[in-house]
């Protein structure tokens, strides 16, 4: 077996891991289009029906359509009870688009000051 992951705990903190370890991969390459993907992305702010609290993220069945990776669960779905079935959101999964897109606008940037 392999492992795909684990949470790591000290005194002072708390690490989740991905496995991503380049022996577990095969003919990686450059992401391209994060820009473009992180424009399609609508974050936002509200207040949890639980306690009234603001939040801030995004609609697990929006993110879902742009970022499926990182969306669990299926919109409306419900146990055989009828009880909600709530999706969640790995907020990890996106680191990726964002390096890739702070990359795409740092060579804009780039190209503009050499012009």
């Amino acid at each position: 077996t392999t492992e795909v992951g684990s949470i790591d705990v000290t005194t002072t903190a708390t690490a989740y891991s991905t496995s991503s370890d380049y022996r577990l991969k095969e003919a990686p390459t450059p992401l391209t289009g994060g820009l473009a993907t992180v424009g399609q992305l609508n974050p936002c702010e509200f207040a949890w029906k639980s306690d009234g609290s603001i939040g801030r993220g995004f609609i697990a069945h929006e993110l879902q359509s742009v970022v499926p990776e990182a969306v669990t669960g299926q919109k409306d779905a419900v146990d055989a009870e009828g009880r909600p079935q709530y999706q969640g959101v790995d907020a990890a999964k996106l680191v990726p688009y964002l390096v890739a897109a702070v990359q795409e606008l740092s060579a804009k940037v780039a190209a503009l000051e050499a012009a």
